[in-house]
């Protein structure tokens, strides 16, 4: 596999837009293939073996578009669907999910402390972040299932969303944590207006630097980093709407051909 080929990044909606632009910003010259599963989404309250499928299905479309790489920039598919995914592509094929940079981070900076994560109830459920943290830190988990449906339908930066989120972090469940981590990739988008509920007591974390920074490590190691860019970037979805666009064309600054493409 060349170095130009592209990297494949799935989530269920705009959330893994967040993701997409994190690396596209630190890897400018590498092709992007995203694929938003809008007709699914909110990926959050379906079930797992729900969730493998459209994991499956989408995988196997990015495979067909010969990527080097596939990021699962949904935290609910890394959750449950890792495998599924992992046996869809070609083994040399790498493979990241928004879990594991993260959470490798939280072990080394805030080791034996307590840390809250919020996400949609598929992630939660799974404990996934309670397991890979339970020997380092005092995990607190709870589940906001309201936030991934408010952020698709624009509600940002304004009176419901404040109420919204001020609810689940005034929730008992998070008293007493030195670190939030979203676990959602749609959460990035309201990280300062959970910053400013907290007035900076609470160190707020997202997974989309680390993933991008762990991407390009695993690049380097093999020799697929590209040197330019040869092809645009590709906007999928399994639904086609308007919002979707927009909020494409607001992430990278330009005009994005989103194309729709339905799955089994």
């Amino acid at each position: 596999m060349s170095a130009s080929a592209p990297i494949g990044i799935f989530d269920s909606g705009i959330g893994g837009l967040t993701v997409a632009k994190a690396v596209k910003d630190l890897l400018p010259n590498e092709q992007i293939i995203y694929f938003g599963d809008t007709l699914h989404l909110p990926y959050g309250e379906k079930s797992a073996s729900s969730i493998c499928r459209y994991a499956t299905e989408i995988s196997a479309f990015l495979k067909s578009k010969n990527c080097k790489a596939v990021l699962v920039a949904c935290n609910s598919a890394s959750s449950v669907a890792l495998d599924v995914v992992r046996d869809t592509l070609d083994n040399e094929t790498i493979l990241l999910n928004v879990i594991d940079p993260l959470t490798d981070y939280v072990k080394s900076n805030f080791k034996n402390n307590t840390v809250g994560v919020i996400g949609t109830k598929a992630t939660i459920n799974s404990n996934v972040y309670q397991d890979k943290l339970k020997e380092h830190c005092q995990v607190k988990a709870l589940s906001t299932p309201l936030l991934a449906p408010m952020i698709e339908e624009g509600f940002i930066n304004n009176k419901i969303s404040s109420t919204i989120i001020e609810e689940y972090l005034n929730n008992p469940v998070l008293e007493g944590i030195k670190a939030l981590l979203l676990g959602c990739t749609h959460y990035p988008m309201i990280h300062n207006e959970i910053d400013r509920i907290y007035e900076n007591s609470v160190t707020v974390l997202n997974s989309n630097t680390w993933i991008a920074l762990e991407l390009k490590k695993q690049l380097t190691l093999i020799d697929k980093l590209a040197d330019r860019q040869e092809k645009l970037d590709e906007f999928y979805v399994s639904d086609k709407t308007d919002s979707f666009e927009r909020s494409t064309r607001f992430f990278f600054g330009q005009a994005v051909k989103l194309k729709e493409v339905k799955l089994i």
